[in-house]
């Protein structure tokens, strides 16, 4: 059985290398000479395309402004941000239903901000000739809680592959990819079984699996595109007989499904009454696409920026989630939930004008 990994040191290494530095832009030597730090931490999926938008502001900004941010995944920085102790929180899935309500303790308004749409990416090693495509149902026979243990090798999962162990790579608990994957793939989120190497650390993953013949993993599009070379993308069946790899074109169209999902930034109102804040925030959103475009994900309409842009003037805090994790979402799917502000029900797109299916829902987010 494989032991559960979960690589906390990342942050100790990340100080290391910044007190190395000679006064680089993300350096600690840079902090300290800053006149103001905007502080942002979570997602890993997230991190790049927040840390390029991050290194274009201190460019512009000539050092007086530092913007420092880490990689806690999104619970972890979800925690942070609803205690006060963050001004921005990168998230690959939409803040829930007990965040929110640690958000409401502590009295943090927020903003909910999407940046892009990463559709997850199920990866193997190039050796690998046999799983070229996979069902969300063989998936959920390896990935189930019950799988621990007991599914281990490849032929248990299809009687046509080989009868050769595999080994499991898979993004952290605190992860909120870890979350989409599992709800989408189980049918809950955090449901899984924990023989699998696990990291908030998406490079790792794709080391694992790219020096892994039987290694099998999931983590963010933009770290697979930085690694194509080494691993392979699996293309997924989601029951209509035909695999469908991800790809710009793919969740553009809708058909990559059910790991097709949105990321986002959630800004704190009360840290948005900084300056370097607020205009951090209307940086990143007339920079994202581009920033979006260089770390190789997948950038929303042009129109979703200027909408997104137009909600952080306007303080139209809160979620258009209500807490729940969706699955499926399209591209269209979101513009419309923004369009209506929280107006729309969860998977149906139907108004929410009936209470009784609006609590229902809400104790059906208790068990995500």
């Amino acid at each position: 059985m494989l032991k559960t990994h979960n690589f906390k040191w990342q942050g100790a290494v990340a100080v290391l290398v910044g007190l190395m530095g000679v006064g680089g832009a993300g350096s600690v030597f840079s902090i300290a000479y800053a006149e103001t730090i905007i502080k942002i931490d979570g997602s890993s999926t997230m991190h790049p395309i927040t840390e390029a938008v991050a290194e274009n502001f201190r460019k512009e900004k000539k050092g007086a402004v530092e913007v420092t941010v880490g990689i806690s995944g999104t619970g972890g920085g979800l925690a942070k941000f609803c205690a006060g102790e963050i001004d921005i929180v990168n998230a690959s899935r939409p803040i829930q239903r007990r965040e929110i309500k640690a958000c409401d303790k502590a009295r943090i308004e927020y903003v909910e901000l999407p940046v892009a749409f990463d559709p997850v990416t199920v990866v193997v090693n190039p050796q690998n000739s046999w799983a070229k495509t996979m069902t969300v149902a063989e998936l959920k026979k390896i990935w189930e809680p019950s799988a621990e243990g007991k599914i281990t090798r490849w032929s248990q999962v299809n009687p046509a592959w080989p009868n050769e162990p595999f080994r499991l790579y898979g993004s952290g608990a605190d992860s909120g990819t870890f979350d989409y994957f599992t709800r989408a793939i189980v049918g809950k989120a955090k449901s899984s079984r924990r023989d699998f190497m696990a990291s908030e650390d998406d490079k790792m993953l794709a080391q694992g699996v790219a020096g892994d013949k039987n290694g099998l993993g999931f983590f963010g599009f933009g770290n697979y595109k930085q690694n194509e070379d080494k691993i392979r993308a699996v293309a997924i069946d989601n029951g209509t007989g035909e695999g469908v790899l991800p790809s710009a074109e793919t969740v553009e169209d809708g058909t990559y499904q059910p790991l097709s999902r949105p990321i986002f930034i959630y800004v704190s109102m009360k840290a948005a009454e900084k300056p370097e804040v607020k205009e951090f925030v209307g940086f990143y959103m007339k920079n994202a696409s581009a920033a979006v475009r260089e770390v190789r994900y997948i950038p929303l309409p042009p129109r979703a920026y200027s909408k997104s842009l137009e909600i952080f003037k306007t303080k139209r805090v809160g979620t258009v989630f209500d807490g729940f994790l969706p699955v499926g979402l399209t591209i269209d799917d979101l513009l419309r939930r923004e369009r209506f502000q929280g107006m729309l029900d969860d998977d149906m797109g139907l108004m929410l004008d009936d209470s009784l299916r609006r609590e229902a829902r809400l104790q059906e987010n208790q068990q995500y």
